[in-house]
């Protein structure tokens, strides 16, 4: 079924872009292997590259610094998300989001930071790929997607697809996920504080763990 979640197909060493992907929980790795973050990376960029053509307008030091999240699961190809920041001021932020084929950034909202500060306000847009984005209110029957392993509350799915965009007042639940094809989304907000964000899944670190 096209878009739909991927998490159960185990295509362990048939990634597109030709290294391992590991997509079960009997292959998933338990934390970042010290060169996996260069491999998804890798992916990112390609994907990125390939489908926006934009990635040569990149500078150097903005490929260099490609984050790679896992959010401290150890399951980044089920949970994760790669992000380009392109700029973060005290009054406005821009990013690209980059997730490989059925992965999801887990459920969080961004909460008031100060009584000055309601939190952060932001738009997605979608560039490539088909993004299903799930946020709180009325359930959708038989959404699209399911969830990966861990907490999920909102069910309201609201659909992406290139040039389609979407409005996140602060402090909304949300997560979203990646079709079977992967997705490039255009993030525009207000300041970003990722380390203020507030998880569902209480066992979310949002910096990475690596090991050798």
């Amino acid at each position: 079924r096209e878009g739909a979640c991927t998490q159960q197909r185990c295509r362990q060493g048939q990634g597109k872009e030709g290294f391992s992907q590991p997509v079960c929980k009997t292959h998933k790795t338990h934390s970042f292997l010290r060169r996996e973050p260069a491999m998804i990376a890798k992916a990112a960029s390609a994907l990125y590259g390939e489908h926006s053509r934009l990635f040569a307008c990149l500078t150097q030091q903005e490929k260099d610094n490609l984050e790679v999240a896992d959010f401290g699961l150890g399951d980044i190809y089920h949970t994760g998300l790669e992000v380009i920041t392109y700029v973060n001021t005290d009054r406005c932020c821009a990013k690209e989001l980059v997730l490989l084929p059925g992965q999801t950034c887990p459920e969080h909202i961004h909460p008031p930071l100060s009584e000055a500060n309601p939190g952060k306000e932001e738009t997605f847009r979608c560039r490539y790929g088909r993004v299903f984005l799930y946020v709180a209110g009325e359930s959708t029957p038989h959404p699209a997607c399911q969830p990966p392993e861990g907490v999920y509350t909102a069910f309201h799915q609201i659909i992406l697809e290139p040039g389609g965009q979407y409005t996140m007042r602060p402090n909304t639940l949300h997560w979203f996920q990646a079709d079977a094809c992967g997705a490039v989304v255009s993030e525009f907000s207000t300041h970003s504080d990722d380390g203020s964000d507030i998880f569902t899944d209480t066992r979310i670190r949002r910096a990475p763990v690596v090991r050798d």
